[in-house]
């Protein structure tokens, strides 16, 4: 039992160590309030632990670590709404590259105009956005993030990026 419980423990760890990065910056993108986002990263390992400690099986923690900490996102919304491109901006979301001066300014601008186009667009859009070449996960995983058939997440994906490459053909200068 004893062994169990160290294995168990230690792919707890690992899972934490490859996964909370990334789950913070899905919280803090979602929430753009750095406190908060730490705060539902936290609760996410919390609530996935006390799964897996309790005896239950995980396929994909990965997906299973998402799917709560999108939940733990709706429980907060529902209990006050806030979304501000500038706060993700001032925590740390600044596309640079350092090689080059002149086109990490130019990434930087074209970044942010990405940025405020994916802002303009309905929630259910961003998120699969987000996920998908934000967090680099399969149609798969955000199907099972998302609890939704991967049909579903296919047709909203062409969907965003239909509406994305919308938006930003009417900014052109």
């Amino acid at each position: 039992m004893e062994a169990k419980n160290e294995n168990l423990k230690e792919s707890f760890s690992k899972a934490y160590d490859n996964f909370s990065d990334a789950i913070f910056r899905y919280c803090l993108y979602q929430t753009s309030n750095k406190e908060k986002a730490l705060d539902l990263t936290a609760d996410t390992f919390t609530k996935t632990w006390e799964y897996i400690s309790s005896g239950k099986e995980l396929d994909n923690i990965r997906a299973f670590l998402y799917r709560v900490a999108n939940n733990l996102i709706i429980d907060d919304r529902r209990k006050k709404k806030s979304d501000s491109l500038d706060a993700m901006t001032e925590f740390g979301f600044d596309v640079k590259d350092e090689n080059d001066e002149n086109k990490g300014h130019e990434n930087a601008f074209e970044g942010k105009i990405a940025m405020e186009a994916v802002a303009q667009l309905d929630e259910k859009y961003r998120d699969v956005l987000m996920l998908k070449y934000v967090d680099d996960m399969s149609i798969k995983e955000i199907a099972k993030i998302l609890d939704e058939t991967e049909n579903n997440i296919s047709v909203r994906m062409h969907r965003a990026l239909e509406k994305l490459k919308n938006i930003l053909g009417e900014n052109k200068i």
